[in-house]
């Protein structure tokens, strides 16, 4: 297995996340299921190991295909959040990358530093064109990665999200190779 570190001040790695490290990966989302999920559902479909299991191995099939990728965020040995390429499109040269977080790791900057590693990747070895973001309005931590990383507010499909019970805008970011 590899390793991307993060930067040396807290030791904080980007590694793959695979269908065999279910256990770990159920444990963190319960350690932050109410804090991820109150933008995303990633909490809901990964509510006991077998479901886990099944979440983590639609990722390792993308990756197979070229059309997606996973990866944890790691403070030493705990998994502790993680980005993913939702959609990656090699023909046409657009991705969407995405995040998460629990909240014992938030505020370190953890999530920019990583999604940094997985831009750099998209355009500099994969020869991308364009990396979006879709976040939803209201998750201002999100939106401020996004500005971090110098994306351009491309507009809000209003209303377009239903997510639990109730209607979400949401905002599309993105950056273009010739502005990384």
């Amino acid at each position: 297995m590899f390793a991307i570190s993060l930067g040396d001040e807290d030791g904080a790695e980007l590694r793959p996340l695979e269908p065999w490290q279910a256990e770990e990966f159920l444990a963190h989302m319960d350690r932050g299921r109410d804090y991820i999920g109150r933008y995303v559902g990633l909490p809901d479909v990964t509510t006991d190991l077998a479901a886990t299991r099944k979440w983590l191995q639609v990722f390792a099939d993308k990756a197979a295909a070229d059309t997606g990728r996973l990866y944890g965020i790691w403070l030493g040995e705990r998994l502790v959040g993680g980005v993913m390429f939702r959609v990656f499109d090699s023909a046409n040269g657009t991705c969407e990358a995405g995040c998460w977080l629990e909240p014992g790791a938030s505020g370190r900057g953890l999530v920019t530093r990583a999604v940094r590693v997985l831009i750099d990747w998209a355009f500099d070895v994969r020869g991308m064109h364009r990396v979006e973001w879709h976040v939803a309005s209201e998750n201002r931590p999100s939106i401020n990665v996004a500005k971090r990383l110098g994306m351009t507010r491309d507009g809000v499909l209003r209303g377009n999200d239903l997510y639990k019970g109730v209607r979400q805008d949401t905002e599309i970011w993105s950056v273009l190779a010739e502005e990384w």
